[in-house]
């Protein structure tokens, strides 16, 4: 029986896709069971619909409190009985009131080999410091940012010639391999946090 794993998506979804592919082709046993976006433009959210995915928009915009936001995206993923969620690209730091709905069911991916470079811009980040090596990190979310228990990461080399656009776009490739590989170990092993890392038995 699959898993129902909601994406929170924030702008254009290629590892919401990445995911979704990978679970079509059977590689992860899970389903979406709703993509939800706090951008009523995001070109994600316009990519779920071709795929006749279940979808909703909340811009946080129109919201008088991030509580409130909050407060309608859960009773969404309630609604669609959601057991998993991926931040693919969600733009918005959850609050522990929300990762506390989900304990140690929430996914994130983020463009360094955290705990370095976390935030925006990570890759210009790292071509700025001159590091030789960078990466992502798949991790399991708490209430800070980018700073839950790491689940995998993969390693780019940093080339003298890069810039953040050539660099992220490299690191890109790693994240579509590399989220939904850390998904389908969560899904199917046997593991737990401990510290700042997710340990696999």
């Amino acid at each position: 029986m699959s898993v129902k794993v909601a994406i929170l998506l924030s702008g254009r979804g290629s590892n919401f896709l990445a995911l979704h592919g990978a679970m079509e082709r059977g590689e992860v046993p899970a389903e979406i069971a709703l993509v939800v976006s706090n951008v009523g433009e995001a070109a994600g959210l316009a990519k779920a619909r071709s795929l006749r995915l279940p979808t909703v928009s909340y811009p946080h915009r129109l919201e008088t409190s991030r509580s409130a936001h909050e407060a309608k995206v859960l009773k969404a993923l309630r609604n669609a009985k959601v057991e998993w969620i991926c931040l693919a690209g969600y733009m918005r730091l959850l609050s522990s009131a929300f990762v506390a709905e989900f304990p140690e069911r929430i996914l994130n991916i983020h463009p360094s080999l955290l705990p370095a470079f976390p935030g925006l811009d990570a890759q210009a980040q790292a071509v700025e410091w001159g590091v030789r090596v960078t990466g992502c990190t798949v991790h399991l979310v708490d209430d800070k940012l980018d700073h839950g228990p790491i689940v995998a990461q993969r390693a780019v080399p940093v080339h003298d010639d890069d810039n953040a656009l050539s660099l992220s776009a490299r690191i890109l490739t790693e994240e579509h391999k590399a989220y939904p590989e850390a998904l389908k170990r969560l899904l199917t092993e046997r593991w737990r946090a401990q510290g700042r890392r997710v340990v696999f038995a």
